[in-house]
């Protein structure tokens, strides 16, 4: 007899939530996590989109750890010294079905190992899990040391780098093209400076993304979340393309945070956490096989998170897979059959959901961003050019604006234009 119904590795987003939804259910759960607690290995991103956490956690506006509903977007195009902003600022934003949160990722993800726990899930932190116990071809548990667990089923909850996906013989290690480096420091500052700072109403905050200069023009981006008493603040940057640069990722960040749109906003702040990790941007083509006998992988390990340039998504979509990695479990257990057979319909619950119908919307998407440099060295000169144009008033005859515009986009190659913006279209 198995020691547990499930073991959860990882106590993330999905780890958390599955191992809550199952323990609610009277199943005996034990998640596993390798950091001192959880949360303290992880700091990506900084916001989530909440229409998945609702239906697992209804009250979770009072309870969870959240810094500020985000009511305004930015998207910057920055050169080395000017930038190109779109804002929108709307009330919509903050509505109930719409709403999202920036995050600390530290304190949010020890709540939810603290749900999993109030609902009757085991939790054990510092261990790291080392391999899978086997039974015959059937995951049966996971080995820590000297100790083995057993388990009817094992859900593979541990990150992007997960080497326990790879002992399960259901996925390779991802292509450098197919990853991206992520740095990302936190600077404390008082509330109302930050409030003043991004004109935000109690409560509420902004958040910002950036392309072109933030990486020296390589493939990737900046990123900026408001807290409560601080700002998120990062730079995501491709693998492959990083290899490439002559400019180290942390004198990117150096000189993304003094970039002159950027370091206003951060003046007199303090530095209270940096740190980095990868990020799969793959996109659908990179998701490996998500179950086997007795097993599940959830969450990043089933590289279940998109950037789309405009919007960085992967906490939903953790919460979501790990709710229904749960049910599927549920069921199992109830008919008696944990085989590949029976949890292959978690895959199956995957694509009828919003998160593969996502994925799958966006599958070009990843190489549209990869194959198209401009994005990052050539638009963002090209927007600066033509605005810097209309706005200069220096005594000499005004020009139409047609012939200001054509003039930098002309340099850039009209062809060109046309081509990217034909290509991006598709892969939207």
């Amino acid at each position: 007899m198995a020691d547990f119904d499930a073991i959860v590795v990882g106590a993330g987003c999905a780890g958390s939530v599955a191992a809550c939804v199952l323990a609610r259910e009277g199943k005996s759960v034990l998640l596993i996590e390798r950091g001192g607690d959880a949360g303290s290995k992880n700091m990506t991103g900084g916001r989530i989109y909440t229409h998945s956490l609702r239906p697992v956690f209804p009250d979770f506006e009072d309870e969870a750890p959240l810094e500020r509903k985000i009511t305004k977007e930015k998207i910057s195009l920055i050169t080395e010294n000017e930038n190109t902003t779109i804002e929108f600022a709307s009330p919509e934003l903050g509505r109930p079905e719409n709403s999202s949160y920036s995050v600390l990722r530290g304190p949010f993800d020890r709540w939810l190992a603290a749900k999993a726990e109030e609902a009757g899930a085991e939790c054990i932190f510092g261990i790291t899990v080392e391999d899978l116990v086997w039974e015959d071809d059937r995951i049966a548990g996971v080995r820590a040391g000297e100790d083995e667990i057993t388990a009817e089923v094992t859900i593979l909850a541990d990150g992007v780098n997960s080497l326990l996906t790879e002992k399960a013989k259901l996925a390779t290690r991802p292509s450098a093209h197919q990853l991206a480096v992520s740095v990302k420091e936190t600077i404390e500052l008082p509330e109302q400076v930050i409030a003043d700072r991004f004109q935000a109403e109690a409560g509420e905050g902004s958040a910002w993304l950036f392309a072109g200069a933030a990486t020296h023009g390589h493939v990737g981006g900046g990123f900026l979340y408001t807290n409560r008493e601080s700002i998120s603040i990062g730079l995501v940057a491709t693998l492959s393309d990083l290899c490439t640069s002559k400019v180290p990722v942390y004198q990117m960040m150096e000189d993304f945070k003094n970039h002159p749109s950027v370091a206003p906003v951060l003046r007199g702040g303090k530095l209270v956490e940096y740190s980095g990790h990868l990020i799969p941007e793959g996109g659908y083509d990179m998701i490996p096989t998500l179950y086997a006998d007795g097993c599940l992988v959830t969450g990043d390990a089933g590289m279940l998170c998109i950037n789309l340039g405009y919007q960085v998504r992967g906490m939903d979509y953790a919460v979501a897979s790990g709710e229904i990695a749960a049910q599927t479990v549920l069921e199992a257990l109830e008919a008696g059959d944990v085989s590949s057979a029976r949890l292959s319909s978690y895959r199956t619950k995957l694509e009828n959901s919003f998160v593969l119908k996502d994925l799958q919307a966006y599958r070009n998407f990843p190489s549209f961003m990869e194959g198209t440099s401009r994005i990052f060295c050539g638009y963002p000169e090209m927007a600066a050019d033509i605005l810097r144009s209309m706005f200069t008033v220096d005594g000499s005859p005004v020009q139409p604006i047609k012939k200001k515009a054509m003039g930098p986009v002309k340099e850039l190659g009209m062809w060109n234009v046309l081509k990217d913006v034909r290509k991006g279209v598709k892969a939207l």
